[in-house]
């Protein structure tokens, strides 16, 4: 079972299944997780973040709908094959579309586009 490392923020404001399903679909994105790779168990994951089993549950429920994991009863869960050139495609395709709706805003502001890489890059770098 690969060793995950979550990290739950309570000031946030995203719901901690949200947090999960962020963090293990980016530690697969960037194969630190690999196909067939086990997570740890529901309760498991639970315990060690202090969480409700719920809670894990309904993450990893979601993780398996969007076909990042498979969980198979009495064995556990593990990370799905898919071709992660197709999640990365999926995740540019998102980030194009969420350019795009700063693009209208910045344009309906009358900020240039010198102005808004500038916003860009100082917040690219501040993280």
């Amino acid at each position: 079972m690969s060793a995950i490392n979550i990290i739950i923020s309570n000031s946030s404001g995203q719901p901690i299944y949200d947090q999960i399903v962020t963090q293990i679909k980016n530690l697969i994105i960037a194969g630190e997780l690999k196909s067939g790779d086990a997570l740890p168990s529901m309760r498991l994951l639970a315990k060690e973040l202090r969480i409700s089993v719920i809670t894990t549950k309904r993450a990893y429920e979601e993780l398996e709908r969007e076909g990042f994991i498979v969980s198979m009863t009495g064995k556990g869960s593990f990370v799905a094959s898919k071709n992660t050139d197709f999640i990365k495609e999926e995740q540019l395709r998102t980030i194009e579309e969420n350019m795009q709706k700063v693009i209208d805003t910045a344009a309906t502001l009358g900020l240039t586009l010198d102005e808004l890489i500038e916003m860009m890059r100082l917040m690219y770098e501040g993280e």
